[in-house]
């Protein structure tokens, strides 16, 4: 029950009941809500200074497992860093050695992400620097990876010459010679059995009788068959690319026409005894670039490393060649 107040009237010596107009009322009723709203507002301060909100809660809850999860995918990232360092060092060191290619550049695979500020749409947050930093390390490993699988993609390509070129390098001998007893005479200075003189004999003989298969040594295409009466005699050129190519001369007679494709083991000709020839033989070289190479280490696919051993003792010795 509301307490009356009195004012002592010295007219009448009295106290005389207080009546409170409308004014006075809203007066004190809007002194007392002010009063209670400020109150209230400064309770709510002190409660969200020390207390957070169901809401702050659990935005807090959420901001700490994104936290965690920014954590793990570093880790992961560091994994995947580390398995990429592996991959361009194997790819540097083993596969580009193996198909004679240069090594990718250091600034070409930890070159930086060019043009305009890529994270601008992250800053201004309170966990930007985590953000960025993630979205920026996220980056350079999508580079890396671009690089190296176009390296992989130009190693494929390598790989494949790699193949068409060890298909077609001579690497058999030309003719059946499993005893290696065929072997007649080896590259380098030798006495001519005609002129008697001592002349550079650029390839090696192999003694069969006539008619024997002539084999092709390598993959390629047949780019001369020509027929003289001194000289070569009947031959066959291959050109193998790659800068090889070889000579089967003192032929009986060809089995291919010029132009046409040939494959390792392919019958080409037939061993005879055309030309400046004494005796039925094959007159065999090998050309790298233009130049002439012994073709005594050209025979890998074929010999053992005894066998090669012994036919290099065998070129070597015989002093005399059949052209």
């Amino acid at each position: 029950m509301p307490r009356t107040k009195y004012k002592f009237n010295p007219d009448s010596l009295s106290f005389d009941r207080v009546r409170l107009g409308v004014k006075a009322l809203l007066i004190r009723f809007f002194a007392f809500f002010a009063g209670s709203l400020i109150i209230s507002l400064i309770y709510w301060i002190i409660i969200a200074s020390f207390f957070d909100s169901p809401k702050e809660k659990a935005l807090k809850r959420e901001v700490e497992q994104m936290s965690i999860q920014y954590d793990l995918i570093h880790r992961e990232m560091e994994d995947v860093e580390n398995v990429l360092e592996d991959l361009q060092k194997t790819d540097d060191n083993l596969y580009r050695t193996i198909f004679e290619a240069e090594p990718i550049s250091a600034t070409l695979r930890d070159g930086g992400i060019g043009g305009v500020n890529r994270y601008e749409a992250l800053e201004g947050y309170d966990n930007s620097r985590l953000v960025i930093e993630t979205a920026s390390r996220l980056d350079k490993i999508r580079k890396k990876i671009v690089v190296q699988s176009k390296s992989f993609d130009e190693l494929i390509n390598l790989a494949k010459q790699k193949g068409d070129m060890l298909r077609s390098i001579p690497a058999i001998l030309p003719v059946s010679n499993t005893d290696l007893t065929r072997t007649a005479s080896g590259f380098g200075l030798r006495i001519h059995p005609i002129y008697k003189i001592t002349k550079f004999h650029a390839g090696m003989d192999f003694t069969a009788p006539a008619g024997t298969d002539v084999y092709a040594t390598g993959n390629g295409i047949i780019s001369t068959v020509e027929s003289s009466k001194r000289g070569y005699g009947n031959y066959i050129v291959i050109d193998h690319g790659f800068g090889y190519s070889t000579v089967y001369a003192h032929l009986d007679r060809a089995n291919v026409r010029k132009g046409q494709k040939v494959q390792r083991g392919d019958i080409i000709g037939f061993v005879g005894n055309t030309g400046t020839s004494v005796a039925n033989h094959l007159h065999y070289e090998v050309k790298l670039n233009g130049e002439n190479v012994d073709p005594v280490n050209y025979y890998f696919n074929d010999l053992t490393a005894t066998d090669y051993e012994r036919i290099i003792e065998i070129a070597s010795k015989t002093g005399q060649s059949f052209d």
